[in-house]
């Protein structure tokens, strides 16, 4: 029984040193500002339009609702309120989450590099 409790011992040090070795993946929104220099060929930081809507204050915003911009029928009728859980999906794959939207884009398949993008969005006022 002794060589029970000792194994038991150890494999409990196993799950702890394990535990606190992966903290987990800290968004990183200055990582995202280097990603989002492939979108500033269309978008802007603030609320200016280009061929793509400005993305100041996106979280928050409701889809298809920046004034000037000609959004398609998709994006106006998708009902989308941007949060980071759905700018992720939206970045992921956007014909999947909004079928019929122009941006075109095939999607960041990066998932940390989605994170970081999401990350510096969220900072943008």
């Amino acid at each position: 029984m002794k060589s029970a409790g000792k194994i038991g011992a150890f494999i409990a040090v196993l799950v702890l040193a394990g535990a606190t070795t992966n903290p987990g993946y800290a968004q990183d929104a200055e990582h995202g500002k280097a990603i989002f220099k492939a979108c500033a060929a269309c978008h802007a930081t603030d609320h200016a339009s280009r061929s793509g809507p400005g993305l100041g204050e996106i979280i928050g915003r409701k889809a298809g609702t920046v004034p000037g911009f000609s959004y398609s029928n998709a994006m106006k009728k998708s009902e989308i309120v941007w949060d980071t859980k759905i700018l992720d999906a939206y970045l992921e794959s956007p014909q999947q989450v909004v079928p019929g939207n122009r941006m075109p884009y095939a999607g960041l398949k990066n998932p940390t590099d989605r994170t970081d993008l999401v990350a510096y969005l969220a900072t943008l006022k």
